[in-house]
């Protein structure tokens, strides 16, 4: 049952949060396009896209300073769920800034290599996967939505739980390419999980997700449409390392092709168009990730992200079913 203090305690979480990323992003827009932190819009991108070059980038870093803050003076004493969780998210988030530096400063489009960004997640995920493996109560067992039951995946575990974390974090940078597409979609999914935890007596991943929540409803201020600032790799995969964490350390990874369906259907969309196109040569959607196939069917920009909010809210709610 909902602990009212707790759930207090949640509320308060977000809102501070989310005043912190408001206050951050005047002082560090003007600095991003001072130091020309400019986001270049791929050529091969839909046509509506271009006037978006120039826009700053790297705008997660306001995210990542707002989380941080918030859960370091709400948490009290750091609990080891908490600590995990903020590995995960700095964590990816440092790999997506590297990145993006390398991309916008150094002016190498490719940014990190492949087998580089690779090796990162992996050390990440393994240390997610490790440790929940040796904490968790569960073991080596997950929930399964549904049926109110566990499933006990053995020596699987470990390697599951790694490509989940990876799968999520690529899938939420994925989902970054409209403006306040990941950021919104974050939001209810961390919302979702924020409610969980409280409900579930979980404090500790509950101020988690709520951080999360703020960080991503500030930011929205600045990350609507027209954008002022985008959150680049930094800030989506960061995101992603926080959802990641929320839903394994509650034992709830089968949740995120649910809960986080909007993701799960940007990289299917994605493996479909390249698999189609390598096996026929021809290709299913106009354009992947999926967001730019509707884009390129006539839809503005603003309803493909209010609809994908829709839906992610849809998703959310199914997933309280599926779990209480």
């Amino acid at each position: 049952m909902i602990n009212i203090m707790s759930l207090k305690e949640v509320l308060y979480t977000i809102v501070i949060s989310c005043l912190i990323t408001l206050i951050l992003g005047p002082i560090f827009i003007p600095m991003l396009r001072k130091l020309k932190f400019g986001q270049t819009v791929r050529e091969e991108g839909p046509r509506t896209h271009l006037s978006k070059n120039g826009t700053p980038t790297m705008g997660g870093i306001i995210m990542i300073i707002a989380i941080l803050f918030t859960i370091l003076t709400r948490a009290g004493r750091i609990q080891r769920d908490t600590l995990f969780a903020l590995i995960s998210i700095v964590g990816f988030g440092f790999i997506g800034f590297v990145d993006d530096y390398i991309k916008v400063v150094l002016k190498r489009s490719l940014g990190l290599r492949a087998y580089q960004k690779i090796i990162g997640q992996l050390i990440l995920a393994t240390i997610l996967a490790v440790y929940q493996l040796k904490f968790s109560a569960l073991g080596t067992s997950v929930v399964i939505p549904f049926f109110n039951t566990n499933i006990d995946l053995g020596i699987f575990y470990i390697p599951f739980i790694i490509f989940v974390t990876i799968a999520t974090v690529n899938s939420v940078n994925l989902t970054d390419g409209l403006d306040g597409l990941a950021s919104g979609v974050t939001m209810i999914v961390s919302l979702f999980f924020a409610i969980i935890a409280n409900y579930w007596g979980n404090t500790s991943i509950a101020i988690v997700s709520a951080a999360l929540v703020g960080a991503c409803l500030g930011f929205l201020k600045y990350n609507a449409n027209p954008a002022r600032v985008f959150m680049g790799d930094t800030g989506s995969m960061a995101l992603g390392g926080g959802v990641a964490a929320a839903a394994i350390l509650m034992n709830l990874p089968l949740i995120i092709p649910i809960v986080g369906g909007i993701y799960f259907a940007e990289s299917l969309s994605v493996i479909i168009q390249v698999t189609s196109f390598k096996l026929t040569g021809k290709r299913v959607f106009k354009m992947s990730p999926l967001h730019h196939h509707f884009e390129l069917e006539g839809w503005h920009e603003t309803k493909v992200v209010l609809v994908f909010w829709i839906v992610s809210v849809i998703l959310a709610l199914i997933g309280f079913i599926a779990v209480i």
